[in-house]
């Protein structure tokens, strides 16, 4: 399921006030989508990192109170309002971590401490398939939850990326490669491989370093097949027409017939596309083949949903608007 969809599902099990586990392999930004969730629903979120945790740790220290024991909650637990509790690496905790959860996840409440009344569940984790370091989730545990399979789709992190300033010439990459999105095969052992996170550190890398270790740097996140690909595509894009010039003459300027200089191009246009200039954004569009066209008009209006209020982009949705459903 693409994240989009994840977030959506997020919505309904919150609403039902369902436990939910999503499953994905390492990097596609699981803990991240529930953030999202949380921020755009009004929820608070709390991140409980259940891999560090002792069985003690989730019911709190014992107190003593008119010679009687009383358990004092941990403070990472809410006290009240609206929030999501995460239990992230929650099948890579410890059997009795998990056991701990039980009760949490199906009763609200451990120990002495109740969850508030509107607060929900959500847990995530790695596959077993995906070799990384987990613990067999106990039947009894995995029943409680509404189970979700995270899948990476580009156009998803590519809107995410547009909203976080990914470097242009990452996402432009990306959509000449997508199947680079993520690369992860666990037979392999590899350390460093594609993932939408390791994209995340390159772009940041990148943006940080005008040295010639650069591919080294690159490699160090997604490996060396994928940095050296990379590495052969920025070679091209750096000598792409100036996008100031496109912009003064839309209507003359040269339009190259290399997809991968086409991709680098739609993102720089993109990502300075403005109310002001789209008429000549769309110019320069219009001149496009067809499938990069569309390509160049969308990235502008998931950067500035305000474009399709221009008059320019109002008439060319008016020609292209079975493209846009």
């Amino acid at each position: 399921m693409k994240p989009s969809k994840i977030k959506e599902a997020l919505r309904i099990c919150i609403k039902a006030m369902q436990p939910t586990f999503i499953w994905g392999p390492p990097g596609v930004g699981k803990s991240q989508v529930v953030a999202q969730v949380a921020k755009e629903i009004g929820h608070k979120l709390t991140d409980i990192r259940t891999v560090l945790l002792d069985p003690v740790d989730l019911r709190g220290l014992p107190t003593v109170e008119n010679g009687v024991a009383k358990w004092c909650p941990p403070d990472f637990l809410p006290k009240k309002g609206k929030w999501i509790v995460l239990l992230d690496e929650l099948n890579a905790a410890p059997p009795l971590v998990q056991a701990a959860c039980y009760q949490l996840v199906l009763d609200r409440k451990i120990g002495e401490y109740t969850l508030p009344k509107d607060c929900v569940v959500i847990a995530a984790g790695n596959r077993e398939t995906d070799r990384a370091v987990t613990s067999r989730m106990p039947s009894p545990l995995a029943n409680r939850f509404l189970h979700l399979n995270f899948e990476a789709d580009l156009e998803d992190w590519v809107e995410w990326a547009l909203d976080k300033e990914i470097m242009t010439e990452i996402i432009a990459f990306l959509r000449f490669r997508p199947e680079l999105l993520i690369n992860f095969d666990p037979t392999r052992n590899e350390k460093a491989f594609p993932t939408p996170r390791s994209w995340e550190f390159t772009s940041n890398i990148l943006s940080a370093n005008g040295s010639d270790i650069e591919y080294d740097l690159v490699a160090g996140i997604v490996g060396e097949g994928a940095a050296t690909e990379l590495m052969g595509f920025l070679k091209i894009i750096r000598n792409l027409p100036d996008i100031d010039m496109i912009l003064m003459s839309p209507a003359k300027a040269a339009v190259p017939d290399n997809p991968a200089v086409l991709y680098a191009i739609c993102g720089a246009l993109a990502k300075k596309a403005t109310e002001q200039n789209m008429s000549r954004v769309v110019k320069y569009g219009n001149r496009l083949p067809a499938e990069f066209s569309v390509l160049l008009i969308r990235d502008c209006i998931k950067k500035n949903e305000d474009l399709t209020k221009t008059r320019a982009f109002i008439e060319w949705a008016s020609v292209h608007s079975n493209v846009l459903l």
